[in-house]
């Protein structure tokens, strides 16, 4: 692999882990890039899952109730890991790394890029949480530019009294799993729909949903920035994602570059080889 190229660290979103990059992985790996695709704590093997969850047959209503184990983990230590992880790939200082976040993915991006400013080529949001100074996630979903998005349909207890945001990714209820798939995977065909979802974890730590966003011109601004729309999400919609542009922009200065797939928010599954080439031209 060459010496000269980037590296990459890719975050996924909420429910998902660093499997859901495994179309994309080998296309930059073939391409002669250093790949890192991690789960987050909390995410994939690190997360805990509800007792209720696992009891058959199925009861949505201890379901709908029981706190989550899940709900322990903070933004903060996602933070910590993926700067730990950064500043790994970019073996001391001599290797760039380009950080990209999807979906929730943007609020671990943001600090991480806050915090070694120095070590990136660039950050990128691919349909994700770009927030400016001081905003959360939970700012950007209740607001009124994502009021046609479908994933607040899928949750399946208060927020605030299990500590996460909940869903039920082993629904056997065609009408939810038709819902499910309508948000993140409306390109993908219903095979792989079906097998991907067995990956996901059902509870999202609500804490890294209200955690406002550390960002400042001063370290985050220095850092290039791409958004990659995904103009058929029906996870972020599309005015969504350019309300998070324009705000960005405006709070930090300098202008986000942007780049288009016509896809659902799951680009990964549906246009692994567009996003890739994507990715290799912001790499440089």
């Amino acid at each position: 692999m060459s010496s000269n190229k980037p590296a990459f660290v890719l975050i996924h979103g909420a429910w998902h882990a660093g499997h859901s990059w495994h179309k994309l992985v080998p296309l930059l790996r073939e391409a002669g890039y250093k790949v890192h695709a991690p789960s987050l704590p909390g995410a994939g093997k690190n997360a805990q899952s509800p007792d209720a969850f696992d009891q058959q047959p199925f009861d949505p209503m201890p379901f709908s109730t029981e706190p989550s184990p899940n709900a322990v983990v903070t933004q903060d230590e996602r933070t910590a890991a993926i700067v730990d992880l950064v500043r790994q790939a970019s073996e001391g200082g001599t290797r760039k790394v380009v950080l990209v976040g999807h979906s929730m993915g943007g609020v671990t991006i943001s600090p991480v890029a806050e915090a070694v400013p120095e070590l990136l080529h660039a950050v990128v949001y691919l349909t994700a949480f770009m927030l400016a100074p001081g905003l959360p996630a939970i700012a950007v979903i209740q607001d009124a530019k994502m009021a046609q998005a479908l994933v607040p349909q899928l949750f399946m207890a208060d927020p605030e009294q299990v500590g996460a945001l909940r869903i039920n990714v082993a629904s056997g209820d065609p009408a939810y799993l038709q819902v499910l798939k309508s948000a993140f995977y409306e390109d993908v065909d219903d095979a792989e729909f079906g097998a991907f979802i067995k990956s996901l974890h059902c509870d999202e730590p609500v804490s890294v949903a209200v955690t406002p966003s550390p960002v400042t011109a001063a370290k985050f601004g220095t850092v290039p920035r791409h958004y990659i729309r995904c103009l058929e999400d029906r996870a972020i919609t599309a005015d969504g994602q350019n309300m998070m542009i324009e705000s960005m922009d405006s709070a930090i200065g300098g202008k986000t570059m942007v780049h288009d797939l016509k896809s659902s928010h799951s680009a990964f599954l549906s246009q692994p080889e567009a996003l890739a080439e994507i990715l290799r031209g912001i790499s440089g």
